[in-house]
């Protein structure tokens, strides 16, 4: 195989042993050795190739904790709304969308990313604005939250839905005099969003070809499919039939599947083939902050007492997390609330079974209480911060949670003081999966107004750079079961590096976020 020294640089391990060295020998898909590279060149074989870094940084390439990957997919053949400031910009996109792609009558049209806070009407769509935009096609406009959405009149039809129709538990479909609006949220919207028809295989393929060169281009490596669902079923039969895989990709089985599910993934349960496995289940216990649908112990703001709601039972949580340790797989649950944390903690407290090896994981982790802070440490859950939620929507939770806790949004820093291992995350496509602007968020807790959330010696919820580092390299391998081979540049592990154009230990915190990648290596071979 072939032999390689990166040398010439700053190597940052990721190993609190040995922080940095001056040279890595790769031989194919595997690092070797690492040390001075004096020692290195003179160990090195007849035919070693030496790539000089040219005073640059490689780390351990990124690890993406969790995302919807065949979501960023869909978004590349789909309309997107964002940066639309008002319902006249979601029309024009829509037939901008319409006319350059020569879309069909009759033909499903999903646009994307729409942003209540950022339109001038504040508030979401009705489907008359979807009917007038696109008349002859069904078509579903998703919240940037991807918790809910708006449905045309034609697609409400196609769906099935009208003046009779019920929403689910922990869902609503709204109505007016009777009459779908076309507005759903949470389980209602998660429902019937999943049946609107596919797009066009070729035109698939494609788009998931580019979604990894997307995640590639952001330093990363092993990414996550956050909720594998039957209408996915076929897409990754095709893509594995294709070898088309060059990042890693973990999916994730909503627990309500059938066994025949398992069963057909049973080559890929816990263990990779093709560069795909699959990692565990996954619940939703609430919604979003943003969308005032994140399951609360105390009220939002103004919002005559309301607390969002929870999606599941007390009942439905803890069966979950008995199936998941029964079988010993890993469980993720959606949780952004403080309610919705404390039904998952009661669930695993009452289950009274062996799990900590199965590593349960608390997504999002928006909301949690000082009481459990101390909660999470002594159950051994990993919580995976959406933290640029400070950034992207910190001025909406000072809105519609008050100073207090959205200061406390993401307790990445009180988690760091608890010992409480931790990962972060994008929830790509609700934002891109950008790991050096999470880094950014995590240091300096900035709101897009420069407002700081946690930034001060009462509240401090900022941590440094290189703890910021590890919630997305050896942190998050570790998350995955993968820290024997993943997460730090060590001997034995995988060749897979990220070379930065700059030092993110030694950068202005202010400008983490516009450091870029230069490279990103899988398995010892360039893939950006």
């Amino acid at each position: 195989m072939d032999t390689k020294i990166y040398y010439g640089g700053n190597i940052i391990t990721m190993n609190d042993r040995q922080k940095s060295v001056e040279a890595v020998m790769t031989c194919g898909d595997t690092i070797i050795n690492t040390g001075s590279a004096d020692e290195l060149f003179n160990d090195a074989p007849f035919g070693t190739e030496y790539i000089n870094l040219d005073g640059n940084s490689m780390l351990p390439a990124f690890i993406d904790s969790h995302s919807h990957f065949s979501g960023c997919a869909f978004s590349l053949i789909q309309v997107s709304l964002d940066g639309c400031k008002s319902f006249g910009d979601i029309s024009e996109q829509i037939q901008s969308f319409i006319k350059k792609n020569n879309i069909p009558n009759g033909e499903w049209i999903t646009a994307r990313g729409y942003d209540t806070e950022q339109l001038f009407e504040k508030t979401h769509p009705d489907r008359a604005l979807l009917d007038s935009a696109a008349p002859r096609n069904p078509i579903v406009a998703v919240h940037i939250s991807e918790h809910s959405g708006v449905f045309s009149t034609m697609a409400l039809e196609e769906l099935g839905v009208d003046s009779n129709t019920a929403a689910p538990s922990g869902g609503t479909i709204e109505k007016k005099n009777g009459i779908p609006t076309g507005f759903m949220e949470e389980s209602a919207f998660i429902q019937y969003f999943s049946r609107v028809p596919m797009p066009d295989m070729k035109k698939l393929m494609a788009a998931f070809k580019e979604a990894q060169h997307i995640y590639a281009s952001y330093g990363i490596t092993t990414a996550q499919e956050g909720m594998l669902s039957e209408p996915l079923f076929p897409i990754y039969d095709e893509i594995l039939k294709r070898d088309m895989l060059m990042l890693d990709i973990v999916g994730y089985i909503d627990i309500n599947s059938p066994q025949s599910v398992l069963e057909k993934f049973s080559e890929h349960i816990k263990k990779y083939k093709k560069n795909f496995k699959i990692g565990g289940y996954k619940i939703f216990l609430d919604g979003s902050p943003q969308s005032r649908t994140a399951w609360l112990r105390e009220p939002y703001i103004n919002c005559n007492n309301w607390r969002g709601y929870g999606t599941l039972t007390d009942r439905d949580v803890l069966t979950s997390v008995r199936k998941a340790v029964s079988e010993k797989m890993q469980l993720l649950a959606h949780c952004n609330g403080d309610m919705a944390l404390e039904q998952y903690l009661n669930a695993w407290k009452q289950a009274d079974m062996p799990y900590r090896d199965t590593r349960p994981v608390i997504i999002h982790a928006q909301i949690i209480g000082d009481d459990q802070l101390s909660e999470i440490k002594r159950l051994g859950l990993t919580p995976s911060f959406f933290i640029n939620h400070i950034y992207h929507w910190g001025d909406t939770h000072i809105k519609n949670i008050g100073e207090y806790r959205a200061k406390r949004i993401s307790r990445a820093g009180s988690a760091l003081k608890n010992d409480i291992i931790f990962t972060f995350h994008q929830d790509s496509p609700v934002t891109k999966p950008d790991m050096l602007e999470t880094i950014w968020c995590a240091v300096n807790r900035l709101t897009k107004n420069g407002t700081a959330l946690g930034a001060e010696p009462s509240c401090d919820e900022r941590i440094p750079v290189y703890e910021a580092l590890k919630a997305v390299t050896i942190n998050a391998s570790w998350q995955y079961h993968e820290e024997n081979k993943k997460g730090s540049i060590d001997i034995g592990k995988n060749a897979d590096f990220v070379i930065l154009d700059t030092d993110p230990l030694s950068s202005d915190p202010m400008e983490l976020k516009n450091i870029k990648v230069l490279n990103t290596i899988k398995n010892g071979e360039i893939i950006f």
